[in-house]
């Protein structure tokens, strides 16, 4: 969402889990995908390559295997969880993700947690940049 850093009154617990959830589910996941190369660029013309070419060769025959309906007993063995190109690692939190939406859609109306949502400007001299003129 777009509010989606804030923690309203009344939100606490669900955003603690989803905070927890991204720190150490997502983001093993995420660590994982990369290694495989199998994670997305944000920019159109990079093409991810594997960090490790040993857990690239695993996913990639752990995906093919998948593929045929077979698992060897290596692949079976080592890990269950190994990725695939179209997984998302925000899979392992999408409960969390839609209580925390849920709770914060209620929450943010009302008046004690409007403040959360409200633009607010920046003075120049705190901008990341320094705020020096040229």
């Amino acid at each position: 969402p777009d509010y989606f850093p804030v923690e309203p009154a009344g939100c606490e617990r669900h955003s603690q889990k989803l905070f927890a959830c991204l720190a150490s589910d997502a983001t093993a996941k995420a660590r994982e995908m990369e290694k495989a190369g199998l994670h997305k660029s944000y920019y159109p013309d990079v093409t991810p390559k594997p960090d490790d070419e040993r857990a690239a060769a695993k996913a990639k025959e752990a995906a093919a295997e998948r593929q045929e309906g077979t698992t060897s007993e290596s692949v079976a063995s080592s890990d269950d969880r190994l990725p695939t190109a179209n997984d998302n690692p925000l899979d392992e939190c999408r409960s969390f993700i839609a209580l925390y939406k849920r709770c914060c859609d209620r929450e943010l109306k009302k008046k004690k947690n409007w403040m959360l949502t409200e633009t607010y400007r920046v003075q120049e001299e705190y901008r990341m940049y320094g705020g020096e003129k040229e």
